[in-house]
């Protein structure tokens, strides 16, 4: 009821912030501008924003997920801060494209990284189980699959900008992407593993060995976006501190 009340006063400070704009600016570009011009109807933009993306995330957890368990909120949690704390070292970075887009990308980022550690969390936990239904298989290829897509257009868009306009702050999204997406091929196998061991009648003993061979190749691959990720950095900007910590736990 809290969380419900919160959100009807936020879409009622939001409606009533553009209305305002409309009444004095009379037109949309104007009002527009006035609104982008005013730090106190921005930040009701902003926390409006917010609403709506933890709206979306629940609702994308309702379909893909269900509930959560206390182990993958615990872990999404500890992710989560680590992940915001490096996002907030990028934007000291990249300071000078500091706009609201550039909030908005980082927002869509953090968004889609706590489904593919959720995700992750999830597959992993196919092990564990010992009765996997087949509504658990259709959330988990629905959710890897809608994942993979979301990774595979946000690196063309970050490959597109860069060719077009140069070398700009879409260099961190792409090789973001880049390295979610091996995290979603890291899923996807491991899922696969998972499947196959449970349709079948005794244990797999050599699936312990596919899955540290699987891990250790995307591993090596993520060392080498890191490598080439920061020699890039270092030539063109500086030295990405943000990326210091989840470069170390992936050597």
């Amino acid at each position: 009821m809290r969380s419900a009340a919160l959100s009807l006063g936020l879409t009622l400070a939001t409606f009533t912030v553009i209305a305002n704009a409309i009444y004095q600016k009379k037109q949309f570009y104007p009002s527009v501008v006035y609104i982008t011009k005013s730090n106190s109807s921005m930040a009701v933009i902003y926390i409006q924003s917010m609403v709506f993306v933890l709206m979306l995330g629940r609702l994308m957890r309702k379909i893909f997920l269900g509930t959560l368990r206390a182990a993958e909120f615990e872990h999404l949690m500890e992710r989560f801060w680590y992940a915001l704390t490096e996002t907030c070292l990028a934007f000291t970075v990249f300071r000078d494209d500091f706009n609201p887009k550039f909030i908005a990308l980082f927002t869509v980022l953090l968004f889609l990284k706590s489904f593919h550690w959720l995700a992750e969390d999830r597959v992993d936990y196919m092990e564990r189980s010992p009765v996997i239904g087949w509504l658990f298989h259709i959330r988990v290829a629905g959710l890897v699959s809608v994942l993979g897509i979301l990774d595979y257009v946000m690196i063309m868009v970050a490959y597109h900008s860069t060719i077009s306009k140069g070398a700009s702050v879409q260099l961190v999204f792409g090789f973001e992407y880049a390295i979610l997406i091996t995290m979603v091929a890291n899923t996807t196998i491991k899922y696969i593993l998972h499947a196959t061991e449970l349709r079948s009648e005794s244990p797999w003993e050599s699936k312990a060995v596919i899955l540290l061979y699987t891990e250790l190749f995307i591993g090596l691959i993520r060392v080498a976006l890191y490598i080439f990720f920061f020699i890039i950095m270092v030539r063109i900007y500086t030295l990405p501190l943000f990326a210091f910590r989840p470069m170390y736990y992936t050597i």
